[in-house]
């Protein structure tokens, strides 16, 4: 199954409340540019085939987001403060897109694109320099798709990302550098939050999912988390698995099967690291399929 990216990978999209009272058409033009308008016909007709419709709303909505896939997660109402701790940051609007400020590695600050549909944070290449990221021959690649093209992308672990006063260690991020913006927000930070998005406002509320641990929440998480952590690294073996069925039937790619088998070996790494934290909180073995 082909999952295209500008950013999208595997099931990356920008995902974001609107507040026009029309539908907004989102297409990218055969230079990676992102653009968004409200008639569709200033959209190049060979375009056309590819425009999402983002749904505008006559009133202010929240959006709430858990970690599993947007197809598949339920309104939940927020966790109660005295369970979960809120960290309420400022949002910038831009156009269609909410930008946030974060802190990488505790030092380097910038503003990323919200993106509570992305299955990764991204930082760009000149980021991931100043950051003194080194991309070397053990590194792992995913498979992104632009409009002109697929390539493989690094896939690295940031030291930390702070956004308000919510932190979190050892966050993977994707380096691909993004028109116009200096990078993007996704669910390798997002995904430990119940994210809700008051656009009226220009305000994002983070609430940690992890609470007490109990029967019914083992370490601390439910049933929605444990299952989507899961379903997510399956998945993504099974795409790397299928690229490399691919890349392993032409004579000139051997650097880019080395790359995809980099990628297999550390979601191999991170789905056995998954088990066993699975198997020391007490996981139902059915929350792991």
């Amino acid at each position: 199954m082909r999952m295209t990216l500008f950013i999208f990978f595997f099931f990356f999209s920008l995902f974001f409340d609107s507040i026009a009272y029309g539908d907004v058409y989102k297409w990218v033009d055969e230079k990676g540019t992102l653009h968004f308008t409200d008639d569709l016909s200033k959209i190049p007709e060979r375009y056309r085939p590819d425009v999402e419709i983002l749904k505008g709303t006559k009133r202010k909505e929240t959006i709430e987001v858990s970690p599993s896939s947007p197809k598949e997660k339920t309104p939940t109402p927020p966790p109660k403060k005295d369970d979960h701790q809120e960290v309420e940051v400022d949002l910038i609007r831009k156009h269609e897109i909410f930008l946030t400020e974060v802190i990488l590695n505790g030092r380097l600050k910038q503003y990323f694109v919200v993106d509570t549909g992305a299955s990764f944070t991204l930082i760009s290449q000149p980021t991931a320099t100043e950051l003194g990221i080194l991309i070397d021959e053990t590194t792992p690649f995913l498979r992104v798709s632009s409009v002109s093209d697929i390539l493989l992308t690094p896939l690295i672990t940031l030291k930390s990302i702070r956004v308000g006063k919510a932190e979190l260690q050892d966050v993977e991020a994707l380096i691909y550098t993004m028109p116009n913006y200096q990078g993007l927000l996704g669910n390798s930070f997002l995904n430990k939050f119940k994210v809700t998005i008051d656009s009226l406002n220009g305000k994002m509320r983070l609430y940690s999912l992890k609470g007490i641990p109990s029967p019914d929440r083992p370490g601390g998480y439910s049933k929605d988390y444990w299952v989507s952590q899961f379903r997510f690294y399956h998945r993504t073996l099974e795409e790397l698995q299928r690229l490399k069925s691919i890349y392993e039937g032409r004579s000139t790619s051997t650097k880019e099967l080395m790359r995809i088998n980099n990628g297999i070996r550390y979601f191999e790494y991170q789905l056995g690291e998954l088990e066993r934290k699975a198997s020391l909180a007490g996981v139902p073995r059915n929350w792991r399929e």
